[in-house]
C-alpha cells in the first residue's frame, strides 16, 4: 500500500457511545450520549428521568404532614435539608414561620448544617476515589460514619429521618448530646485535614482537577446554578445570607468563593464549607436556648407519640392530622432554603383541602446538569469522571 493511502493516515470518523445509564461515575441513574473522536468529546446529550421517583405526584396525594418520608427521598445524602426546606414552606404558607419555638430554629440549623458536611464528604470523597485516591475515600466516609451517629441519636434514623415538623421538630436533643457532638466535630475537622493534605497540592489530583470543567459566572447564572457550583465561579450566592431564615443571621460564617469554576475550584469550595457548617454547628449549641420544640397549635402539630397512643384526645388528634390534613386557605407560596447543592425551593399551592393542590420541587441538581454537555465539550473521556463527580448530581432531587 503507497504511503499516502496507509490505515493511520486517515481521517478518524465520529463515534457514538453510552455512558450510563447505570455507570459508576455518573453517581446515578443518568444516561449520557457522547459523540467522540477518538478520546475527545465532540458532543454529549445527558438523559436524565431513568429514576423517575415521581415525588411531585406522590405528595398531591397525600396530606401535608405525610409528605416528609417523601423529602427524605430527595436529597437522600443530606434528608435533614429536605425536611427543614419543605417545613418552611408549609409555615410560610400557614403564615406561622415567626411563631416557631425559637429552640426548634436552632436545632433545625444544627441538624441541617451536620446534614450539609455531610453530603459534602460523600461528594469529595466519592470523585476522590474515582481519580484514585481510594484512602481520602475511606476517611471522608469515616467522618461522615461520626456525623450519622450524631443524626441517628437526634431522630433515632440514620439515613430518612422523617425528624423535622410543620411548627418545630419531632424531639428535643438528648442530654449530653453538646459533648459528644463536640468529639465528632474535633474527629470530622481532622479527618478533613488529613484529606486535605493529601489531596490539595497532589500533582496527579491537580492535573485531573485543574482547569477542567470550567464554566464561566456568566454562563452559571444564565443556567440557574445556586450552590458550590455557582459559588466556584466567583458568585457569592447563599440563600443562608442573601435571603437569611430561621436564626441564620445571628451566627457568624463565611461564604468561600472560587475564581477559576473548575473542578478544583469546585472540590476547594465544599471543603471550606464542611469547616464553616462545623462553625455554624458550634455556634449553634453554645447558643441553643432553652423552652419547647413545637408550635402549641393542635390544629397544625402532630401530638408527640406517646400522648397518642395513651390519650383519646391526641389520637384523634393525630388522626385527623394524619387522614384529613391541615386545612389551609387557598393560597400559594415559594419558600427556599440553601440545600448541600444549591436552592432548594419548594413550590406549593393550597385549594382549601387537607393535600397540596401542587407541589413543586426547584432541586438544585437539575439546573446544573443541564450545563454538562458546555462543561466536557472538547474534553477527553476521562475528564467526564472528576467533572460529572464535582457538580454532585443526587438521582433522587434530578428525577423526582
Amino acid at each position: 500500500m503507497p504511503p499516502e493511502t496507509r490505515e493511520l493516515d486517515l481521517p478518524a470518523e465520529p463515534m457514538t457511545i453510552n455512558m450510563g445509564p447505570s455507570h459508576p461515575a455518573t453517581h446515578g441513574t443518568v444516561r449520557i450520549v457522547l459523540t467522540v473522536d477518538g478520546e475527545t468529546v465532540t458532543g454529549a446529550d445527558v438523559q436524565p428521568g431513568y429514576l423517575h421517583r415521581g415525588f411531585e405526584k406522590e405528595a398531591e396525594r397525600s396530606t401535608w404532614t405525610q409528605i416528609f418520608p417523601y423529602t427524605d427521598r430527595l436529597n437522600y445524602v443530606s434528608p435533614m435539608l429536605n425536611n427543614v426546606g419543605y417545613a418552611l414552606a408549609v409555615e410560610k404558607l400557614l403564615g406561622v414561620e415567626k411563631l416557631v419555638p425559637e429552640r426548634a430554629q436552632y436545632i433545625r440549623v444544627l441538624v441541617g448544617e451536620i446534614a450539609r458536611v455531610a453530603d459534602h464528604l460523600t461528594c469529595i470523597g466519592a470523585s476522590a476515589m474515582e481519580l484514585g485516591g481510594f484512602t481520602a475515600f475511606l476517611w471522608m466516609l469515616k467522618a461522615r460514619d461520626a456525623l450519622w451517629d450524631l443524626l441517628e441519636e437526634i431522630s433515632g434514623a440514620r439515613l430518612t429521618h422523617s425528624y423535622v415538623r410543620i411548627g418545630g421538630v419531632c424531639e428535643d436533643l438528648p442530654g449530653g448530646f453538646a459533648d459528644r457532638a463536640a468529639k465528632v466535630f474535633a474527629l470530622v475537622r481532622e479527618l478533613v485535614g488529613e484529606c486535605d493534605g493529601l489531596l490539595t497540592r497532589n500533582r496527579i489530583f491537580l492535573d485531573r482537577m485543574q482547569g477542567v470543567g470550567k464554566i464561566s459566572a456568566a454562563d452559571a447564572v444564565s443556567y440557574g446554578f445556586t450552590g458550590p457550583c455557582l459559588r466556584s465561579t466567583g458568585v457569592a450566592y447563599d440563600v443562608r445570607k442573601d435571603h437569611p431564615y430561621l436564626v441564620y443571621d445571628r451566627f457568624d460564617f463565611d461564604v468561600p468563593v472560587g475564581t477559576a469554576g473548575d473542578n478544583l475550584d469546585r472540590y476547594l469550595v465544599r471543603m471550606e464549607e464542611i469547616r464553616q457548617s462545623l462553625r455554624i454547628c458550634q455556634q449553634a449549641l453554645a447558643g441553643m436556648p432553652p423552652g419547647p420544640v413545637l408550635l402549641d397549635n393542635p390544629r397544625i402539630v402532630l401530638p408527640p407519640k406517646r400522648d397518642a397512643y395513651n390519650t383519646i384526645e391526641s389520637m384523634i388528634n393525630h388522626f385527623k392530622l394524619i387522614i384529613d390534613g391541615i386545612k389551609i386557605p387557598p393560597s400559594e407560596v415559594y419558600g427556599y432554603t440553601e440545600a448541600g447543592n444549591g436552592e432548594l425551593g419548594f413550590y406549593l399551592v393550597s385549594d382549601g383541602t387537607g393535600r397540596p393542590y401542587k407541589c413543586r420541587v426547584r432541586p438544585p441538581c437539575f439546573t446544573i446538569l443541564q450545563a454538562i454537555p458546555q462543561m466536557i465539550d472538547h474534553a477527553m473521556i476521562a475528564d467526564i469522571v472528576p467533572t460529572f463527580g464535582s457538580i454532585n448530581m443526587i438521582g433522587g432531587e434530578c428525577d423526582r
